[in-house]
């Protein structure tokens, strides 16, 4: 038998075919693999952070003002806030914050009319919580991740006013005005039931009249 064939023998004979790995290939995988798990848990690159970041509506008082906006929190307890003014969207702030289930949060901002602050936040669930601070010389109090109506009961809103909404954005509104509002919508009511039932009775008139 000439020498390639032998060769071409010995590859197909049983005991050169491919073997499942054995125990050490098996413990090297797992080690490579697990190592990786960790890498990614410990977030070496910033693009895998992204993949593990939550953003949530921002509504803060500042200096009596309402701010709105988000903040964006990462996995690791990082993040970054921006909000402006809802009466001047010119006056703008950004800052960065830091925060855990055990200590709470802590951040810092800066705004385009030259104003800073540093606040305190606590952790309601992952993605939402409230918090106090300073902006510049007055104080602020913000949420996250809440609704207006669920956001209010952590809020110093200024004297008077309260949120309400004008159909396009969050705003304050007068508590006056809304009362008055709501007082006329009840009269208004009020006003729809009473006609209706002296309909309902004119056509209850009508038809007995008939009948008879």
């Amino acid at each position: 038998m000439r020498r390639g064939a032998i060769a071409t023998a010995s590859s197909n004979h049983p005991m050169h075919r491919s073997r499942p790995p054995g125990p050490a290939s098996m413990y090297k995988m797992l080690t490579m693999g697990l190592a990786a798990s960790v890498g990614l848990a410990g977030w070496p690159d910033p693009a895998g952070a992204e993949l593990f970041s939550k953003t949530g509506p921002v509504i803060a008082i500042m200096a009596n003002d309402l701010f709105v906006g988000e903040a964006k929190g990462h996995l690791s307890g990082a993040g970054s806030i921006a909000i402006h003014s809802q009466r001047n969207p010119d006056v703008t702030c950004t800052g960065q914050f830091t925060s855990s289930a055990e200590r709470g949060g802590l951040g810092q901002m800066r705004c385009s009319n030259g104003a800073t602050g540093t606040y305190r936040f606590k952790r309601m669930t992952l993605e939402k919580g409230h918090g106090t601070g300073t902006y510049g010389k007055s104080s602020m109090s913000f949420t996250y991740g809440l609704t207006a109506g669920e956001s209010e009961p952590y809020l110093k809103l200024p004297p008077g006013k309260k949120l309400g909404h004008n159909g396009k954005a969050l705003e304050l509104v007068d508590v006056d005005k809304v009362r008055d509002k709501n007082r006329q919508g009840e009269s208004n009511l009020q006003a729809l039931k009473s006609w209706s039932i002296e309909r309902y009775r004119a056509v209850l008139a009508v038809l007995h009249g008939k009948g008879d």
